[in-house]
């Protein structure tokens, strides 16, 4: 059975950030393992920031939305493949 492919989406439009601040590292890069709950992005909206948790234990094979830009409601952030 090939592993199965899980789309992280946008719950809201806002602001996507890969890391917490300009000086952190990126909460996750192509390759990394991944924990369910384990925060992978923020999304800030109207100056909010909300986490984005992982809905699977998995690992990340692509991320989709650009640092810094706006995603719009529903937008495929990035692609996990399911242990």
């Amino acid at each position: 059975m090939s592993p199965r492919k899980v789309e992280v989406r946008a719950p809201i439009a806002g602001v996507f950030y890969r890391k917490p601040s300009p000086e952190d590292p990126p909460y996750v890069e192509v390759g990394d393992a991944v924990r369910k709950k384990q925060v992978l992005c923020l999304l800030e909206t109207m100056k909010v920031f909300q986490k984005i948790k992982s809905p699977v234990n998995g690992k990340v094979v692509e991320i989709i939305a650009q640092n810094e830009k706006p995603v719009s409601d529903n937008d495929v952030l990035m692609v996990l493949e399911e242990e």
